[in-house]
């Protein structure tokens, strides 16, 4: 069967469901060129808003440095580990022999 035989351009104000929208994918031919009019992608998602909403993935930001953070994490974090090492349990907040 040829690729695009007995299938007709969507009308757009339709939605496709899934099974015009699978039967499209399989009569497309993945080697065909693109048309002059083509757009890329990226140039097509910065027509809109966003690609993902600010609320899921907000915008990099500098990072703010806070000279406390790193001791503090490290010391805890050391802390865990000396636990670990001696064999101790510190599992309900109480320090004992494992």
């Amino acid at each position: 069967m040829e690729a695009g035989v007995g299938l007709e351009a969507p009308d757009l104000e339709i939605p496709l469901s899934d099974e015009e929208l699978t039967a499209l994918a399989l009569a497309a031919d993945p080697d065909a060129p693109l048309g002059d009019d083509a757009v890329p992608l990226s140039v097509h998602l910065a027509l809109f808003a966003g690609a993902l909403p600010q609320w899921y993935m907000p915008p990099a930001m500098a990072r703010a440095s806070h000279r406390w953070r790193l001791p503090v994490v490290l010391a805890i974090v050391s802390a865990f580990l000396l636990i670990e090492a001696l064999g101790l349990c510190n599992t309900y907040g109480q320090l004992g022999f494992a």
